[in-house]
């Protein structure tokens, strides 16, 4: 059972950071785009559409995933828990602490991880919103 242990926090909390960083980098990528592009290149709505919305996906499926990836660590956690409480027979405090800590702390970097991600996600979808609307304001439609 040590193996779902390292597996929580070496996989679970690694899968976590993985994709923080991709969600974070799309977001710093997005942001510096959305700033800087010139309505005036795009001749269809549903080209300015698709430049503007590129790689938000990957946001919005970290923000609505990574809870779940959380709550599976936290599943292996409170399993670890139990399976050390059944196999000793008797109930260590020590033990029992540290399978909760670790349950824990697997759904807290989950919840780190989508809560930014949704927020990254809203302020972006919000900014494509506007330049949609200032494109369709100057060329009529």
């Amino acid at each position: 059972m040590e193996g779902i242990k390292e597996l929580v926090d070496y996989g679970v909390i690694g899968v976590l950071l993985l994709m923080s960083v991709l969600s974070l980098g799309v977001a710093i990528e997005r942001w510096f785009y959305l700033r800087r592009v010139n309505l005036k290149e795009f001749k269809k709505r549903q080209e300015l559409e698709v430049r503007l919305t590129k790689g938000l996906h990957l946001i919005a499926t970290v923000g609505a995933n990574a809870p779940y990836v959380g709550l599976l660590g936290t599943v292996l956690g409170i399993m670890l828990t139990f399976y050390s409480v059944g196999s000793h027979g008797f109930v260590n405090t020590k033990e029992i602490m540290v399978g909760l800590a670790l349950a824990l702390k697997a759904t807290a970097v989950g919840l780190l991880v989508a809560i930014p991600s949704v927020i990254f996600y809203n302020l972006l979808i919000r900014r494509v919103k506007v330049l949609i609307a200032l494109w369709e304001a100057e060329n009529g439609g």
